[in-house]
């Protein structure tokens, strides 16, 4: 079992990285292979709708979007993690969904499995966000539900936290440490 984690965090060592460890670190309590992809750290350009991939199911610009685009074919579950930013994921994390067209283009109008196969994926998707509103993370969440159901990855669940702010202040609430460490134990499971 291989668990692909996706950080789409601007900043190193804040809520997002935290809560994405503990996914991680439940996920090889249960005997899974994993690997951290940090966003911010890649060079990737914002899609450019030449439509390239409509015909060749493969994006022709060539930056590290590549790697992750081999990265999503090898995994069996992948965890999207995000701080909420103007109610949406945040720009390194849209931007590699965005890119995420030639997957669109392979499975939709090339008629072939858009990661290469037809294997069983799941998906999870992790978020903090500042507000406490009652619909903070609904446009993240459509979106995410979006490129999973074009990737063909099954959404196996969500776990997003309100109210939560400043650097590492997540780590002041074991309790979503402990959800977090948890769900990646199930991600695992759940086979």
């Amino acid at each position: 079992m291989r668990v692909l984690g996706i950080s789409g965090s601007p900043r190193r060592g804040g809520n997002t990285d935290l809560l994405l460890a503990e996914v991680m670190r439940g996920a090889v309590s249960k005997g899974a292979e994993v690997k951290t992809i940090i966003l911010n750290d890649l060079k990737i350009t914002p899609c450019q709708h030449c439509d390239a991939c409509l015909e060749a199911g493969r994006c022709r610009i060539d930056d590290d979007m590549q790697q992750v685009y081999r990265e999503l074919e090898q995994a069996d579950r992948v965890v999207l993690a995000s701080p909420i930013q103007f109610m949406g994921p945040s720009a390194q994390l849209k931007l590699m969904i965005d890119r995420c067209q030639a997957l669109w283009a392979r499975k939709y109008v090339l008629k072939r499995p858009p990661l290469k196969d037809r294997r069983e994926r799941k998906g999870l998707f992790v978020a903090a966000g500042a507000l406490k509103k009652a619909d903070l993370f609904l446009p993240a969440v459509t979106i995410v539900k979006a490129m999973f159901t074009v990737t063909d990855i099954s959404y196996a669940g969500e776990l997003l936290f309100p109210g939560i702010d400043e650097k590492r202040a997540i780590a002041g609430h074991p309790e979503a440490l402990s959800q977090a460490f948890r769900a990646g134990e199930k991600l695992v499971l759940d086979c």
